[in-house]
C-alpha cells in the first residue's frame, strides 16, 4: 500500500508544472517546520522530568540557558512557517503566540498534564491552520495539474512518447538529483567516519591525523558503501557520466574536433556502467566480493571508454591524411591521443595479468585492450598511406587497394574478436553467472557486432567487386599513345598515364571513377549509364512514355534522332509502306470495332 502510494506522489510530483512544483515543496517544508517545532516543546517537557529517561546531561533542567535558546528557535520556526506559507500579517502574530505557549507554560512551571495539553493544542492549531492553507489553494493545484496533464496529452500525440519522455526528464533534471544524492551522501558518510577515526585514535593515545591505511579503508568503505542500492548506483552512474563527458570534451578540444555526435560519451559511459552493474548483481553482493566486482566493471568501462576515444580520434586522422594539412601542430594532438590510446591497454593488460589469474573478466579485457591496439595499428597505417600520397605529386593508382586491404584485414580481426567475446559471454552464462540481462546483452552483442558487421563488410566486398568490374568493362585511353586535353572531372587533375573512357565519351581516372561507382551507376558529367549490363531480359525491349513497345534500343534512337529511313530485311521502306505496316502492326495490338472497320471501308472505296 505504502508503495502504491509512493508512486501515486511520484506521478503527481512528475507532472506538475515548475511553479507548481515549487509551491508543493514550500508547503512540505512547511509541515516539516510545524512538526519539528511541537517535537521540541514536547521534548523539552521530557526534557524537565527528572525522572523521564529521555532527558540528557549536558542540558540544564532549567534556568535562562534553557529557556532563552527555546525562544530563539521557536521565533526562528515561526518566521520559516510563516514565510513558507506565506502567511498575512494578521494572522502571523497568533502563529508565533501559538508556538510560544508551550515554552512559556514550561517556564511558569505548569503541571506536566498542562503542558503537555498546551503542546498538543499547539499542534493541533498548526495542522488546522495548514490544513485551510491547503484547501483554499487546493483549485489552483487542481488546475494546474490537469493543464499540465493536457499538456503532456496533447504533446504525446502530436510528436510520440520520446519526445514526451525527453521533455519530462529535461524537467526534472533527474542526472542531476541523482548526481547531489549521491555526492551529499558520499560527504556525509565521510565527515562521520573521519569524525569516528579521530575519535578512535584519540582514546587511544594515537596520532589524530589518519594514516596511509586508514585513509585507504575509508575510501574502499566509502565506495562500497556507494553502490549498496539501486539507487546509489544510479547516483554513481550519473556521477560517471559528468566525469566522462567533461573528458570528451576535453579530447575533442585537444584534439581539434567540432563533430557534434562525439560528444554522446557523458551518455554512452554510464549507460554501460549501470548495465554492467545490473549484470553482475552489483548491488547485492557482499562488501568485500562488491569492491571486487566494482572495480572489474571499471576496467570492462575503461577499455569502453577507450575504444569510444578512438572512434573520435580515427575521423579527425583520417581528415588531416586526406586534406594533406602540412601543420605540426594539427597533426600532434591527434597522434599524441593515437600513442595513448595504443600504450594505456598493453600497460593495463600487462598489470592485470601480473596480478590476477586467467578468468572470463581477464581475458574479455585482454581481448579489448588487444582489438584496440590493432583498431591504432589500422588507423595509423592508412594514415601513413595517405601522407605518403600526399608527399607525392603523382596520383597513386594503387591507394585505394591497399587502404581497402588495411581497412578489411583489421575488419576481419574485430569480427573474429566479436565471435570470441561471444563464445566467452556464452561460457559465462552457462557456468559461471547466468542472469537475463546478460543474455539480453549477448543477442544485442551477436545482432550488433557479428551480423551486421558481417553483412556490412559482405555489402562492401560486393560493390567493390561490382565497382572493378565495371571500371574493366570501360576502353583505357594511354597518354602515350594520345595526347588527352582535359582534366578528370571528378579530382580536377591532369591525365599522366591513363584515363577511363564512359560510354557518353567522358573521361575520368580510373580510381576516381571507381570511387565515384560506390556510390552511384551514372556517369558524373551527364548522369547516362556508366555500364550497361549484358542481360538479355533488359536489352530485349524498351518501353517508351507512350506504352509501345521498340524491338532494338538503336531504332528508338534513331527514330528520336529523326531518321526517315531504316533498312529492313534487306530493302528500303517507302513512307506508304512504313506506313501501313505501322497500321497492321496497330490493328494487331488493338481489334478494330464495328465502327472503325467501316470507316476503313469508305476510305478504300
Amino acid at each position: 500500500m505504502m508503495v502504491r502510494r509512493g508512486v501515486l506522489a511520484s506521478a503527481v510530483v512528475l507532472v506538475l508544472s515548475r511553479r507548481a512544483l515549487f509551491k508543493f515543496y514550500t508547503i512540505t517544508m512547511a509541515l516539516v517546520v510545524a512538526a519539528t517545532s511541537v517535537l521540541i516543546n514536547y521534548y523539552t517537557i521530557l526534557h524537565i522530568t527528572s525522572s523521564s529517561p529521555y532527558r540528557l546531561a549536558e542540558l540544564p533542567l532549567s534556568g535562562s540557558s534553557l529557556w532563552m535558546p527555546l525562544i530563539i528557535l521557536q521565533l526562528v520556526f515561526g518566521i520559516g512557517f510563516i514565510s513558507l506559507l506565506e502567511i498575512q500579517s494578521r494572522y502571523s502574530h497568533l502563529i508565533f503566540v501559538n508556538m510560544l505557549v508551550p515554552t512559556i507554560g514550561s517556564i511558569v512551571g505548569l503541571p506536566f498534564e498542562v503542558q503537555e495539553t498546551l503542546v498538543i493544542i499547539s499542534g493541533l492549531l498548526l495542522a488546522i491552520y495548514t490544513t485551510v492553507c491547503l484547501s483554499l489553494r487546493f483549485k489552483w493545484f487542481y488546475y494546474s495539474t490537469k493543464y499540465t496533464f493536457l499538456l503532456l496529452k496533447h504533446m504525446y500525440q502530436v510528436y510520440g512518447l520520446q519526445v514526451m519522455l525527453e521533455d519530462a526528464w529535461k524537467k526534472i533534471h533527474f542526472p542531476d538529483v541523482l548526481r547531489v544524492f549521491w555526492l551529499t551522501r558520499l560527504a556525509t558518510q565521510a565527515v562521520f567516519l573521519v569524525y569516528m577515526v579521530r575519535l578512535s585514535n584519540a582514546n587511544t593515545g594515537e596520532d589524530s591525523y589518519l594514516q596511509w591505511s586508514e585513509f585507504w579503508e575509508l575510501v574502499c568503505h566509502l565506495i562500497i558503501s556507494g553502490c549498496d542500492s539501486t539507487l546509489t548506483v544510479l547516483g554513481m552512474s550519473a556521477v560517471i557520466s559528468s566525469i566522462a563527458h567533461y573528458l570528451g570534451l576535453g579530447i575533442l578540444a585537444f584534439i581539434g574536433s567540432t563533430e557534434e555526435e562525439d560528444k554522446r560519451l557523458g551518455f554512452v559511459a554510464p549507460v554501460l556502467f549501470f548495465i554492467l552493474a545490473l549484470q553482475t548483481g552489483l548491488s547485492g553482493l557482499k562488501p568485500e566480493e562488491r569492491l571486487i566486482r566494482l572495480c572489474r566493471n571499471m576496467c570492462l568501462l575503461l577499455t569502453a571508454i577507450l575504444h569510444f576515444i578512438h572512434g573520435m580520434t580515427d575521423p579527425v586522422l583520417m581528415s588531416l591524411s586526406a586534406s594533406h594539412v602540412s601543420s605540426f601542430r594539427r597533426h600532434f594532438p591527434v597522434l599524441l591521443v593515437s600513442a595513448f590510446l595504443f600504450v594505456l591497454p598493453i600497460l593495463l593488460s600487462c598489470v592485470l595479468w601480473h596480478y590476477y589469474a586467467l578468468n572470463t573478466w581477464l581475458f574479455a579485457v585482454t581481448a579489448f585492450c588487444v582489438e584496440l591496439c590493432l583498431k591504432v595499428i589500422v588507423s595509423l597505417t592508412v594514415y601513413t598511406l595517405f601522407m605518403i600520397d600526399g608527399h607525392y605529386s603523382v596520383v597513386w593508382e594503387k591507394l585505394d587497394d591497399y587502404v581497402y586491404y588495411v581497412r578489411s584485414t583489421g575488419s576481419i580481426i574485430e569480427f573474429i574478436f566479436g565471435v570470441i567475446m561471444f563464445g566467452n559471454g556464452a561460457y559465462t552464462m552457462m557456468f559461471e553467472s547466468g542472469s537475463k540481462i546478460r543474455a539480453c546483452m549477448m543477442c544485442l552483442h551477436a545482432y550488433f557486432n557479428i551480423y551486421l558487421q558481417a553483412k556490412n563488410g559482405w555489402k562492401t566486398f560486393i560493390n567493390r567487386r561490382t565497382a572493378v568490374k565495371k571500371i574493366n568493362s570501360l576502353p583505357e585511353v594511354k597518354v602515350s599513345d594520345r595526347e588527352i586535353d582535359d582534366v578528370c572531372a571528378i579530382c580536377y587533375q591532369e591525365f599522366r598515364t591513363s584515363a577511363r573512357v564512359t560510354p557518353c565519351h567522358h573521361y575520368f581516372h580510373a580510381l576516381c571513377l571507381r570511387k565515384w561507382l560506390y556510390i552511384q551507376d551514372t556517369c558524373p558529367m551527364c548522369h547516362q549509364k556508366v555500364y550497361i549490363d549484358d542481360d538479355p531480359k533488359e536489352a530485349t525491349s524498351f518501353s517508351n512514355n507512350n506504352g509501345l513497345v521498340v524491338p532494338n534500343e538503336e531504332l528508338a534512337q534513331d527514330l528520336a534522332d529523326g531518321e526517315p529511313e531504316r533498312e529492313l530485311d534487306g530493302h528500303e521502306l517507302s513512307d506508304d509502306e512504313s506506313t501501313e505496316d505501322e497500321e497492321e502492326w496497330t490493328v494487331e495490338q488493338h481489334p478494330p470495332t464495328p465502327e472503325e472497320e467501316l470507316l476503313h471501308e469508305n476510305e478504300r472505296a
